[in-house]
């Protein structure tokens, strides 16, 4: 399974992560599981760790849907890193879909010290 997650309760904070080749059926399972998850709840925080995926079987119109089908608070801090270019491109698709929407804490990096440091601050000042 290449998307897989573990909720860090004290902190409120999911750790997402992929790796190998990510396909539409593994992010959705992946939020189905999530949102089904007893230990979950939507205002947590997320990383996501894509920085493993070494390919994709999804395009725009796929991220569109998936931004379609948001499980977190709008208030919710999420960071999200990539290790290329696509995904960088396919991630940032996400973020402006869901700020469209108003969600305004979703970033897109490519160092992961860095994302999970403005993930936790931005938990912390909340």
């Amino acid at each position: 399974m290449p998307a897989t997650y573990k909720i860090d309760k004290e902190r409120r904070l999911v750790l997402s992560s992929g790796t190998g080749v990510l396909t539409k059926e593994d992010i959705l399972g992946h939020m189905d599981r999530l949102s089904k998850d007893p230990d979950f709840a939507p205002d947590f925080s997320q990383m996501v760790d894509f920085r493993e995926i070494t390919g994709v079987e999804f395009g725009p119109e796929e991220v569109r849907q998936f931004a379609e089908r948001n499980i977190y608070s709008s208030h919710s801090r999420r960071a999200i890193v990539v290790g290329d270019d696509l995904l960088f491109g396919l991630a940032r698709m996400f973020e402006i879909h869901r700020e469209l929407r108003g969600e305004k804490g979703i970033r897109v990096f490519r160092d992961y010290d860095e994302a999970l440091d403005w993930v936790l601050v931005g938990h912390v000042a909340s």
